[in-house]
């Protein structure tokens, strides 16, 4: 994949940006001296992310768009070459989440969670390609999470949206490569758990309070992530050393890590505390602009999902093991 042009030449406009890895990615992009346009709905934390941008040494822009509105993502894409002059590279970031068992999540909740997370992707992608193309070239990164890859019960809409992602950046590649745009990369980003306010802001129908399931990583590690991928892009990206760890695991032996994954994040994602049923951010913007959701980042948890995914790696081994050797006997019987 080409190399994009160098950061401190590059406009980058970033969604879901006014909180959490969207926030954190425009403030590692402004430290290297890019231009950032930072996009979600809340335009006060806009503002305020935009300003820390400046005060890091960047220029920005900030945008109020609401990406499940493909005019009002078409708008941002010409906003930000508008202001800077050329367009290198679109960072969707953009997401929110339901939680629950499947038939206790509405209807509405889960569209509107695949319209954010997935179609607002789409309209990224739509509104991002014919200004890469006119630059000679550039980067899309799509925030995909480790749950493009694996899954996690209480999380359906979410993981079906991050699956939906994952496929449509594969697609989207090979389309590209076959029409001789293969100038304009496309890469996935997969995090494990980060620590920022999404887990206060999901809506909930658990009945109980959420928690960011462990190793909890601070953003930081997704928007370093990010940068290198606009310096030099890869198809796939890990970010955090658990993501690397389960999504090997899973390929290894789907059956079981599904099922140890199940086991641990029914007792590792909810509190003691009793919730009552809400909506969060799903349809209503939380107005924050903070960067994390303060879980004290991966410290608190490290050693007790070490030793959680320590067990579950060991039980993969034994598994695939056994397999291996059911099979050969079958071949010599």
């Amino acid at each position: 994949m080409p190399l994009t042009r160098n950061l401190d030449d590059s406009t980058v406009v970033i969604t879901g940006a006014s909180s959490g890895i969207g926030a954190a990615t425009a403030y590692a992009l402004a430290r290297r001296g890019a231009a950032v346009v930072v996009a979600a709905r809340s335009e006060p934390a806009l503002r305020q992310v935009a300003q820390r941008c400046r005060e890091l040494g960047g220029r920005a822009l900030a945008v109020p768009t609401d990406v499940t509105d493909l005019e009002s993502v078409l708008m941002l894409a010409d906003r930000a070459v508008d202001e800077f002059g050329h367009l290198d590279a679109w960072v969707n970031n953009a997401a929110v989440s339901a939680v629950g068992l499947f038939d206790e999540i509405p209807v509405a909740e889960f569209r509107r969670v695949l319209e954010v997370d997935l179609l607002g992707a789409v309209h990224g992608i739509k509104a991002a390609l014919p200004y890469l193309s006119a630059a000679g070239g550039g980067v899309l990164v799509n925030n995909a999470s480790v749950l493009a890859e694996v899954a996690m019960p209480y999380q359906s809409a979410y993981n079906t949206a991050k699956h939906g992602i994952r496929g449509l950046a594969d697609t989207l590649r090979q389309e590209l490569r076959v029409t001789g745009r293969s100038q304009i990369s496309v890469c996935t980003v997969l995090p494990a758990t980060i620590d920022t306010p999404f887990f206060r802001h999901a809506a909930n129908h658990s009945g109980r309070e959420l928690l960011p399931p462990p190793p909890v990583y601070p953003p930081e590690v997704v928007a370093e992530t990010i940068v290198r991928l606009l310096r030099r892009p890869r198809r796939e990206a890990y970010a955090g050393g658990a993501a690397r760890l389960v999504g090997l695991q899973w390929r290894l032996a789907p059956a079981l890590v599904e099922r140890a994954l199940g086991w641990y994040a029914q007792r590792t994602q909810f509190g003691p505390g009793a919730r009552l049923d809400t909506s969060g951010n799903v349809f209503q913007p939380d107005g924050q602009a903070s960067r994390d959701g303060g879980w004290h980042g991966r410290r608190r948890h490290l050693v007790r999902m070490t030793a959680a995914f320590g067990l579950a790696a060991a039980g993969t081994a034994v598994g695939t093991l056994a397999a291996k050797n059911r099979r050969s006997r079958s071949g010599r019987s």
